[in-house]
This record gives structure tokens, C-alpha cells and sequence, in this order.
């Protein structure tokens, strides 16, 4: 049975070898074992993705405007610090170079990955062989458990972002100012930040 809806009958791909794997595809995606690694390949690219965004996110709220300042440009976050979004609107402000540049980029990581994939024996899904600090560990139990840190890390990110961008369209107001506390600067007494307007 499956361990993520143990009210239903594990599909037959999901055989539990995979990191992350709880037997959950209720809709039936993954028919064989080659669909799952199309669809493996594909969690993993948008979780690094969503990582890097549910950091970027609140930073680009934070920092913004200051760097603007700094470099003589126009900040993209709003009035409210919100940044730009689909839902916030403002994604007109980005410079049409660096939707050019992103999407090159993205296209040269696809095109490696797709190399890789199918001229590298025994070639997992998202293993680029990128590990520039060489923190992936060696020993196989060790690799199992960064695996899995990383999916579901992954998972969690592709949940924030997205709440991210509808707390925004909801609420109005930047996520930096939705959870101040988790943004005050370094060394900001309690009454410091209790004076800041922050809280009430």
C-alpha cells in the first residue's frame, strides 16, 4: 500500500528506491519506470529552482531598494515591497537582457542535463556532476540521505513560493513585512524592534 494514502494500492513504478518516494501519484502519472525518471528529473529541476527563489524572494524585498540607490537605478520592488511577480504585476520593469540571459541559461542547463542523461551510465536524475565544493558525500548511505534532504527541502520550497506569491496578491503587502521578525536586522534589540513599527 501506499505509505503517502495508505488507503490506496502503491503504483507499480514507485517501488520505494527513489529518495523522497512515499508512493504518492494518486492520478497515476508515472505508468513505468521511464516516465518516473522524466517526471524525477523534472521535481528536481523546479525544486533547485524554488530553493534558490524562496531565498531570493525576501532578499530582493530587503535589499532592493538600497542597491537601487547605490547604482543609480530604479527599484523594481513596489510601494508596498513587493516584488515583482505575476501577481503583483511590475515584471515590465525587469530589463528585456536579463529575460534573454535567463532563458539562455536555462537552455544551456537542459541541454547539459540532457547530454548527461543520456550518455552517462547509470545517470540519476539531476546528477549534473556539478559539486564545486565537493560537499556530496561519498559513501552511498551518505549520498541516500543528501538525496533525500534535497527533495524534500525541494518539496517545501515549491510550497513556499507559491504561498509567497498569493500571501502577496492577497494581503498586499511584502512577505518581508508579513513576518517581520524574521527580517529584523542583526543585532535589533526587542525594543528597538518594538519601536520600529514592525509590531504593535
Amino acid at each position: 500500500m501506499s505509505q503517502a494514502l495508505p488507503f490506496m494500492t502503491r503504483p507499480a513504478a514507485l517501488d520505494g528506491s527513489m529518495a523522497g518516494d512515499a508512493g504518492f501519484d494518486p492520478l497515476g502519472f508515472a505508468k513505468n519506470n521511464n516516465d518516473l525518471m522524466k517526471y524525477r528529473e523534472a521535481e528536481i529541476k523546479h525544486s533547485r529552482l524554488a530553493m534558490l527563489a524562496a531565498a531570493g524572494w525576501p532578499l530582493s524585498e530587503l535589499f532592493d531598494k538600497k542597491i537601487a540607490v547605490v547604482l543609480g537605478m530604479t527599484p523594481v520592488v513596489d510601494a508596498t515591497e513587493r516584488a515583482p511577480s505575476l501577481f503583483n504585476g511590475g515584471l515590465g520593469k525587469i530589463s528585456p537582457i536579463y529575460w534573454v540571459v535567463c532563458l539562455a541559461g536555462a537552455a544551456a542547463i537542459d541541454l547539459y542535463g540532457i547530454k548527461q542523461a543520456s550518455s552517462k551510465a547509470g545517470y540519476a536524475p539531476g546528477d549534473l556532476g556539478f559539486d564545486p565544493l565537493g560537499v556530496s558525500p561519498k559513501d552511498p548511505e551518505g549520498k541516500k540521505r543528501m538525496e533525500l534532504a534535497e527533495i524534500k527541502n525541494g518539496r517545501l520550497a515549491m510550497i513556499a513560493i507559491t504561498a509567497f506569491a498569493f500571501q502577496e496578491l492577497v494581503s498586499q503587502t511584502g512577505v518581508i513585512n508579513e513576518t517581520p521578525l524574521f527580517f529584523q536586522p542583526i543585532g535589533t534589540t526587542l525594543s528597538e524592534y518594538a519601536n520600529s513599527g514592525y509590531i504593535q
